[in-house]
Order: structure tokens, then sequence, then C-alpha cells
């Protein structure tokens, strides 16, 4: 028989009440409580902080307080990442992003979901889909990126837009539910 923590990581319905699912947990909010209480100023120890909640990270990462994540070892980061103020990653499941993603304030990328029926959330079921993020990507203030979504390279998220379908490379989403506004091409034009 497979443990609650087992489950979650086949992409099964799991128990997110479960003592060692809840021990990832606290484990990432203990390592966001340091991460958001080190000064910006003190960049080397915030770097050093981010490379053991993450599991793994490039070059220049910049987290702005207040960061919060379920797990963080299940985040992976290219160079260049920044995460502005008050950006919530719910990474139950994994959660890949390339190099030169900006984030920006407010964001939510969530890998877990819940039942639509009463009974299955009152027995505490989570299910957790992965979300990929290519590279120079660009998501604006307040979206929200939902499960098992992939965003292709350089694509903008419009601010307040609702991922809920895969973006394709080179392209601008926005509204909610998030659909393609413009074709995005790689030139100092824009």
């Amino acid at each position: 028989m497979m443990t609650e923590a087992q489950k979650l990581d086949a992409g099964l319905p799991y128990n997110f009440w479960d003592p060692e699912v809840d021990a990832r947990k606290l484990h990432a909010v203990r390592l966001c409580r340091e991460l958001n209480a080190t000064p910006m100023e003190d960049g080397e120890k915030r770097t050093a902080l981010i490379g053991r909640l993450f599991g793994a990270v490039g070059a220049h990462p910049t987290v702005l307080p207040t960061f919060s994540c379920d797990n963080g070892r299940n985040i992976r980061a290219g160079d260049n990442f920044l995460a502005n103020y008050n950006v919530t990653i719910l990474d139950i499941a994994r959660v890949d992003i390339g190099d030169n993603v900006m984030i920006g304030p407010g964001v939510l990328i969530a890998t877990v979901n819940h039942p639509l029926s009463p009974k299955g959330r009152r027995a505490h079921l989570g299910i957790a889909s992965p979300v990929r993020i290519g590279s120079d990507v660009w998501i604006g203030g307040n979206a929200v990126i939902l499960p098992g979504v992939t965003i292709g390279s350089n694509v903008v998220v419009a601010a307040g837009a609702v991922v809920t379908k895969d973006v394709p490379d080179n392209t601008l989403v926005g509204g909610v539910p998030a659909r393609p506004l413009k074709t995005l091409v790689n030139d100092l034009g824009d």
C-alpha cells in the first residue's frame, strides 16, 4: 500500500493533511520565513537561502518578500529568475521555470487542485499536476497559473489573467480565462 506522500509523488489523489505531506510544507514555511526576514541588502544570504529552498536555481535569482511556497524543493528556476512582491508558488508538484523569467507582484502559481464533490473535499484530497514555464516569460501582476499548465517561451501573461490552458511560444495572453491576444516577435520594437 502506498503512503500519502507516495501517492502525491505519483500524481494520484492524496490526503493533504498527512503528516509526511505536511512536513514538506513546514520545511518550506520555515525557509520562506527566514528568506522573507532577510534584508534585501544581504544579497549573498538571500541567494544562499533561495538555493536551500528551491530544488534548483540558476545564476542571479531575485525573490522579493513576501514569498510563499508549499514545498520549495519542487521549484526549479533557471538564470535571472525574478519573483516580485507577494508571489505564491504552491509547488506540491514540480514547477519548472526557464531562464529570464519575471513573475509580477501578487502572482499565484498552483500545482494542486481539489475534488469538486464535497465528499472528496471532506476526505482532504488533493491532486497535483506540474506547471512548466519556458524561458523569456513575463507573468504580469496578480495573474494565476492553474495546475497542469505549460507556458511556452517568449510569452507574456497579462496582469490579472487566469491561465487555465497551455500557452504556445511567442504569445501574449490575457483575460479570465486567458486567451491569446497577440503573436509576439523577439525584437526591441515592442
